[in-house]
């Protein structure tokens, strides 16, 4: 099998690992196998894919999925430029032709019609049809295609269907264990260890309450927010309320609790 040598990368982006995922990654990249990401919001999918990128000195092409992100949003379209029609590459297609990885954060956000395009890329053929230009584009082996999405936000109207997810490779991401996140979120701050313990702690309990009272919990990224503004001098109590409450529900009641028990941890 023929396999994309790795140009040297000076910065790669820190990174956790909490399992295997890297050895999987790499794995899944070496064997043109394409990689589904879960996992709540703010554990770490995104920074993990830029890491992996920078590892394998392959280029990241990343689509933030929306209600409104359709196939021709991904795969190109005709556009008039200077009184012609001309055709425009789509970040997906540009992906395709060039090599690089492609990661399509939170899919599920996306239209219907993009789970059609993808198909041909996730199975053996390795292909993108582009209808609108004749084109049959066979993916080189240096591509990857790479999606995301967050279960927990899952319904009847937006979910991914089982024939989509049984064409990836699939990894389970979660939280870090809590002395592994208290390491993480002071390197990433600045903030002591001392002074996030608390911190992750609060959050722990907080996303225990995922489900009941609110819909997600606090990610990793607002715990990383929150230190940032303690360390910048901001007091504690305040930087929670904007950084790990504030951002979590707009319920009156339901934040007057969470600052009641913020109250109760940071004392």
């Amino acid at each position: 099998m023929n396999v994309m040598l790795r140009p040297s990368v000076p910065d790669v982006p820190a990174y956790a690992p909490n399992g295997n995922e890297c050895a999987l990654f790499e794995t899944a990249w070496t064997r043109q196998l394409p990689l589904l990401l879960k996992g709540p919001t703010g554990c770490g999918k995104t920074r993990f894919v830029a890491h992996m990128a920078a590892k394998l000195g392959l280029p990241l092409t990343t689509v933030s999925c929306h209600d409104d992100l359709t196939a021709a949003d991904l795969t190109g379209r005709y556009l008039l430029k200077g009184g012609d029609t001309v055709w425009s590459d789509g970040p997906l297609t540009r992906a395709v032709r060039d090599g690089g990885i492609c990661y399509l954060d939170e899919v599920v956000e996306a239209r219907k019609d993009v789970a059609v395009v993808l198909h041909p890329l996730t199975d053996d053929r390795r292909i993108l049809p582009l209808e609108r230009t004749g084109e049959e584009l066979a993916a080189p082996v240096s591509f990857m295609l790479v999606v995301s999405y967050n279960p927990g936000y899952q319904n009847l109207l937006k979910a991914l269907k089982p024939s989509t997810r049984q064409r990836f490779v699939a990894i389970e991401f979660d939280f870090l264990p809590r002395e592994r996140e208290i390491e993480v979120v002071s390197a990433e701050s600045g903030l002591d260890a001392a002074g996030v313990a608390p911190l992750v702690d609060l959050a722990r309990r907080l996303r225990a309450l995922k489900g009941v009272d609110l819909e997600e919990g606090v990610s990793t990224r607002l715990l990383v927010y929150c230190a940032s503004l303690i360390d910048a001098g901001l007091p504690v109590r305040e930087a929670v309320r904007s950084a790990m409450i504030e951002p979590l529900t707009d319920e009156p009641d339901v934040r007057a609790a969470l600052i009641e028990l913020t109250g109760s941890i940071l004392r």
